[in-house]
């Protein structure tokens, strides 16, 4: 049974013999357009372009046009083991975290700042979500934090 089903398997099909009739039929053909120079486009009037910017109210400053980036940070933050708390009033959760120039700094809910160097801007790059908004003073961004 098997020995059947190989000795069709090598004859061409019917759909193969035609494929190969026709491709020998159209082998000496060229197909239209192939060996002639293209064609000139047409000097019209010119076409307006389209302006594929968003409007400004829509558009979102750069990195070199922010003072800086801040993000919530609700649970305690833990770095190298050690958990980080204030310096002045010992808060250990509910921090802002601020990215600005390059350096990092923690901002806790009673509004103490301290430098922060075991973080760096690629670490706030990777833990922060995509801006909801921008903010023109840095007050206007602790109101809309919440702090």
């Amino acid at each position: 049974m098997f020995h059947r089903i190989r000795r069709r398997a090598t004859e061409p099909s019917e759909a193969q013999r035609r494929f190969f009739e026709m491709s020998a039929q159209l082998q000496d053909q060229v197909p239209p357009g192939i060996g002639r120079p293209p064609a000139e486009p047409e000097h019209g009037e010119p076409t307006g372009g389209v302006d594929d910017f968003l409007p400004p109210e829509l558009r979102v400053p750069s990195h070199d046009q922010l003072d800086g980036k801040m993000m919530p940070w609700k649970q305690p933050l833990v770095l190298d083991g050690e958990m980080v708390a204030c310096t002045e009033c010992g808060a250990y959760r509910d921090w802002l975290i601020l990215s600005t120039r390059g350096q990092v700094w923690l901002r806790c809910r009673e509004g103490h700042q301290q430098h922060e160097t075991r973080i760096n801007t690629a670490w706030y790059n990777r833990n922060s979500g995509p801006a909801d908004a921008t903010h023109a003073t840095f007050e206007d961004c602790l109101r809309h934090l919440g702090h």
